[in-house]
């Protein structure tokens, strides 16, 4: 069994960022890179965009593509970070979004909701995590330190827009976070979850229409809206030794909108 004093500070750790090239994901890497974390981003179609953000801190950050919904492709992704960097993936952070808009007036309704709207969330949310975590484990068990973040919405505590399929996927997200925290703390890995709501602006976002923001703003303690840079910051939390007894958790981060 591990002991509370194996936890790492961020700048030690390996962190691997999904979706990591654009929106939420890029201030989720460079969150954990003004950290001091080496940091693999991951994308899937972004390529020029994890590029560009790699390039610019050579050494500590590396671009590399895959498919998170094939597990064939994030083994062998988590055995080139290895290689790349000399060090196994200590961090997870399970930000990858299977092609979504947040947009009221396109989205499924209740009578036009279908099983493959279903399913293409569910693949990418929730499969794409339990990919990344399997590929993570032996590493993490065998230095007795793994941290998993995976990245929520307040969205199932407060359907303020019923995106049916995404919430639906990130809800089973939050089960399967509380599952694994359970089977996975013995070997000194954490799991958590960090939630947002409508953040200004992400590519995910940027469909939403300008009313929203201000209404959503208006409800919100903070009276406006949560940027992404905030949301990582917050984030980092997870990862930092302060959380080491930490696990299973769901932080929301909207301004105070929902109340957990």
């Amino acid at each position: 069994m591990s002991s509370p004093h194996t936890a790492l500070p961020i700048d030690q750790q390996t962190v691997l960022v999904t979706g990591g090239a654009r929106g939420l994901g890029s201030h989720l890497v460079r969150a954990f890179l003004d950290q001091g974390a080496r940091v693999v981003i991951n994308y899937l179609t972004s390529a020029e965009a994890a590029r560009e953000v790699a390039a610019a801190h050579p050494g500590r950050a590396w671009a590399l593509g895959a498919d998170v919904r094939d597990p064939e492709q994030v083994a062998a992704m988590f055995r080139a970070a290895e290689e790349h960097f000399g060090c196994p993936v200590t961090t997870v952070v399970n930000n990858a979004l299977a092609g979504f808009s947040f947009n009221g007036e396109a989205r499924p309704h209740a009578d036009t909701l279908t099983a493959q709207d279903l399913d293409r969330q569910f693949s990418g949310t929730v499969h794409g995590a339990l990919n990344t975590v399997q590929a993570a484990l032996p590493a993490m068990r065998a230095r007795g330190f793994g941290r998993v973040l995976n990245i929520g919405t307040n969205l199932f505590q407060n359907p303020v827009v019923p995106y049916h399929d995404y919430t639906a996927a990130k809800a089973a997200l939050l089960s399967l976070t509380r599952t694994l925290a359970h089977d996975l703390g013995p070997d000194g890995i954490t799991v958590n979850m960090v939630s947002g709501g409508l953040l200004r602006t992400t590519d995910a976002s940027s469909a939403t229409p300008e009313h929203v923001f201000d209404l959503i703003a208006s409800t919100t303690p903070l009276r406006r809206i949560i940027t992404p840079a905030e949301f990582a910051d917050a984030a980092l939390y997870f990862a930092s030794p302060w959380a080491r007894a930490v696990t299973g958790q769901n932080l929301l981060v909207d301004g105070g909108l929902v109340a957990n």
